[in-house]
């Protein structure tokens, strides 16, 4: 079965209008959880524009003392800052993305043979602290067996395109080829994992195609689902066609 890990940065964003603290990011990772999500995804970026370093420093103590069984996934671009961060809280997982900082969300998988040595050297490091490290990837199949060189443990695949062009032949093309690299990793011993705008919409045909998805990651399309919904019930949502 895919797990589903809930992304919280658009909870973050919304808190970081106003200087009072609510929506609590430890509040809603905790109803996402009793509601039935695997695990909590979060990205901090340099600006801390949505979650901050205290948000990471404060879930981690709570997923472990509370919901010891659910996946901490931290995603970010492997500056130092940002390993120490997770060398500090100790995630179940890494997710190593080639954001800019001034992207307002990831858009591009890894070019992981131009940084080749930078990965491997930053994995390297992770795996010293025995974490599971995943690289963020396109849709393309020629990228997984150089994630295997570096040493990586899952591929996560950026559905990006696939959901921009959903239900027309661009789309499909991009379904196509997330389904040949998903294999790919799979020829290669490596997990898959993936997320970007998947939602209730377009998941079950996305899931349909690529097969034996480890985790799937939602934020924006989750959060949004819940401003209808409530959080609970947009978990039992995606957990349904999840299983």
């Amino acid at each position: 079965m895919t797990l589903l890990s809930v992304n919280l940065n658009a909870v973050a964003m919304l808190r970081n209008r106003r200087d009072i603290g609510w929506p609590s990011v430890t509040g809603i990772a905790r109803l996402v959880l009793e509601a039935g999500a695997n695990g909590i995804t979060v990205h901090p970026r340099p600006d801390e524009r949505h979650i901050r370093k205290s948000d990471v420093r404060a879930l981690a103590p709570m997923l472990r003392a509370d919901f010891p069984d659910a996946e901490f996934n931290i995603e970010g671009y492997p500056n130092e800052v940002f390993l120490s961060l997770v060398e500090e809280v100790m995630p179940d997982q890494v997710t190593f993305v080639p954001d800019d900082p001034e992207q307002s969300t990831s858009d591009h998988g890894w070019d992981i043979d131009a940084h080749q040595e930078f990965l491997k050297t930053s994995i390297a490091r992770m795996k010293a602290k025995n974490l599971r490290v995943a690289l963020f990837v396109d849709d393309d199949p020629g990228v997984p067996p150089d994630a295997w060189e570096v040493d990586a443990d899952r591929v996560e695949l950026y559905t990006g395109p696939f959901v921009a062009d959903f239900g027309n032949p661009v789309g499909a093309h991009h379904l196509q080829r997330l389904s040949m690299t998903a294999k790919a990793a799979h020829a290669a011993g490596l997990e898959v994992n993936a997320g970007h705008d998947l939602n209730l919409e377009n998941l079950p045909e996305f899931l349909g195609a690529v097969k034996n998805v480890a985790e799937v990651s939602i934020g924006h399309a989750i959060t949004s689902d819940a401003l209808l919904m409530g959080f609970p019930e947009a978990v039992r949502q995606y957990k349904m066609l999840l299983s």
